[in-house]
């Protein structure tokens, strides 16, 4: 391939990063970070005061997704076997002794409910092992390793939250379709309904007011964008709005635990943006960004006297940096880059767009042009269609791998927050229910149209590639609109809804009455499930496809993978296939991320061609 700009080696956008995920211990006396160790992310703790450095963990299966401090002795984290989601949590102290599984239970998920920040040797977590599919609450006693049951769960309990003495007060409750927020002025009482709600209007409890009195929430009741609200738990009733906007919904709330003043509102239009609520946060953010200016500025942890701070720097087109900033001297000090061997002049700009749908709707999404020539007009470009995962979720704007790795191999990339998403509203998101493969696809296919008709695209060099949700798009672009696509990558992909819906984790059975009317129903919309499962009309699919599947996936199933696999291959299609036995939903572990881009690359060269194949 030709190039025009630097190639990047490939493992340089999936490798693991240098010093990630940094944390502050409680008095600040001590730093903590994940690093690789035998190329698996561990925990390293540093001691400011000396400068020594010790590597605490040694976990040479899967990553340590993430930690926090529960004391200035002891550190938490989670881990998982072979992606089953069956998180553990383990504790272990700052010199790497005293490593224990305090969850030990086979094929039993923990959650954390609250790491009650402001006490060392008790937190709140939720086991479903009484009953898979629901979560009872426990008060975890970890010097001890005691399990102290707070609140046994009826069945029908999806969420719990504390107040600001630790004492669990709130319980959200659903029968599959309505939501019901339960609340108990002690733990010796008992939980009183305060408000029902369909599932699809919400409020969701943010934290309680400093009187532990009544809660902040994001509520989207009798309007269409949520907004922030002081919601009264005794009448059931909105007593204030803080904060609401035109096009997006809002849920972003921060507080300072010490001062006990709420501090900002963030939210998200292309880009997060912030309104700041208190004079000091507003001061101590603007000291911080005026000397990282061209980056997002996010406060990734603090300790508990709020007077030094870990700073978190992104762009679109980089991973950032970590940086200590002690307010009382004013001193802003560089900890490490993320991703050192990435020189964002390399990388591409993530640019936000917005087209029509056919039915009117405005699609809002991200356009990411690789670096062309000089005299090269951004013109017939080969391109990837990334749509997101989720559905129920948004693409934002900010450094993505996939996409940088992609447009430094001389593709456009194409993302966009087809209706469904979640962000723009509650009737933007209804739009998207039962319309698997309908209204939603088409909203893929209209951004795409509208990608050849500005001229950028190639309509004969166009492939789609995605994960999860966006796998299932995958299948159903090259199923239903087979002439669109030159070639398909689909990554733990839904092929069929009908056994998608039978497979779900136990723990999303409190939810299956919603997902039926998100999705469908397998009795009642039979005619639509098959009509939208690209498994069924195979033999519609002309265009070559790749699939990468994780063995032990609790939420897409091998067998969605499997189905599609087997049934092209029946037609006597060749589709390259990636199995890990010791993955789940995504490859988490470095080597096998390596295998999948590799071949993603290869296979996107063979059907794509580059950006200097005019000639095809």
């Amino acid at each position: 391939m030709l190039h025009h700009t630097r190639l990047i080696p490939l493992r340089d956008f999936f490798r693991n990063p240098e010093k990630s995920g940094y944390q502050l211990s409680p008095s600040g006396t001590f730093l903590s970070w994940l690093a690789p160790y035998e190329h698996r992310m561990n925990i390293y703790v540093q001691d400011r005061r000396d400068g020594r450095i010790l590597r605490i963990t040694s976990e040479k299966e899967r990553d340590i997704p993430a930690h926090f401090w529960k004391s200035d002795n002891c550190i938490m984290y989670v881990k998982d076997f072979g992606g089953d989601e069956n998180f553990h949590i383990v504790s272990v102290n700052i010199n790497g002794e005293r490593l224990r599984d305090l969850t030990p239970f086979p094929q039993v998920r923990a959650q954390i409910i609250d790491p009650l920040e402001d006490f060392d040797d008790i937190m709140l977590i939720g086991l479903n092992k009484r009953n898979p599919e629901v979560f009872d609450a426990y008060r975890l006693h970890i010097h001890t390793g005691e399990l102290e049951l707070v609140a046994e769960n009826p069945g029908t309990i999806t969420g719990w939250m504390t107040d600001h003495t630790g004492t669990l007060r709130i319980a959200i409750a659903t029968d599959g379709v309505n939501t019901t927020i339960l609340h108990r002025i002690s733990e010796n009482s008992e939980f009183q309904p305060v408000i029902t709600t369909n599932f699809r209007e919400s409020i969701t409890p943010l934290l309680f007011t400093f009187d532990n009195q009544h809660i902040y929430a994001a509520s989207n009741i009798g309007r269409d964008k949520s907004a922030i609200v002081v919601f009264d738990l005794l009448t059931g009733k909105e007593r204030d709005v803080l904060f609401e906007h035109d096009e997006v919904d809002v849920s972003g709330l921060s507080y300072s635990r010490k001062r006990k003043v709420l501090t900002a509102i963030s939210f998200t239009t292309w880009k997060r943006e912030r309104v700041f609520l208190d004079k000091l946060a507003k001061n101590l953010y603007q000291r911080a960004a005026a000397r990282l200016a061209g980056y997002e500025v996010v406060v990734a942890d603090m300790n508990r006297d709020e007077d030094i701070m870990l700073i978190r720097t992104y762009s679109d087109r980089s991973l950032g940096a970590y940086y200590l900033f002690d307010t009382k001297k004013d001193k802003l000090s560089k900890l490490s880059d993320v991703s050192p061997w990435l020189n964002e002049k390399d990388l591409c700009e993530m640019k936000p767009i917005r087209y029509q749908s056919r039915d009117g709707l405005t699609i809002h999404g991200y356009l990411t042009l690789p670096k062309l020539p000089r005299h090269r007009p951004a013109r017939n470009l080969p391109v990837v269609v990334h749509p997101h995962g989720g559905p129920w979720v948004r693409d934002t704007w900010g450094y993505n791998p996939e996409v940088q790795f992609l447009a430094n191999r001389g593709y456009a990339v194409l993302q966009m927050n087809y209706r469904g998403s979640t962000g723009y509203g509650r009737a933007f998101w209804e739009k998207g229910f039962k319309q698997w493969g309908r209204a939603m696809q088409h909203d893929i296919t209209d951004g795409v149209r509208w990608l050849i008709a500005e001229g950028i695209a190639d309509p004969k060099r166009i492939g789609i590639y995605g994960g999860s949700y966006g796998g299932y798009a995958v299948l159903a672009g090259l199923a239903f609109t087979p002439e669109l696509y030159a070639c398909g990558v689909d990554y733990v992909g839904v092929s069929n809804l009908f056994t998608f819906l039978n497979t779900i984790p136990p723990y999303w059975k409190p939810y299956l009455s919603m997902m039926y009317e998100m999705v469908g129903h397998p009795e009642k919309d039979k005619e639509l499930l098959y009509e939208a499962s690209p498994v069924f009309h195979v033999d519609n699919i002309q265009a070559p496809l790749l699939v990468a599947q994780g063995a032990n996936d609790p939420r897409v199933n091998i067998n969605e993978s499997n189905q599609i696999v087997e049934a092209l291959r029946k037609r006597g299609i060749d589709v390259p296939y990636i199995v890990k036995d010791n993955e789940g939903h995504g490859f988490r572990n470095e080597e096998n991320r390596f295998e999948f881009y590799e071949a993603m690359e290869a296979f996107l060269a063979q059907h794509l061609g580059s950006l200097d194949d005019d000639a095809r």
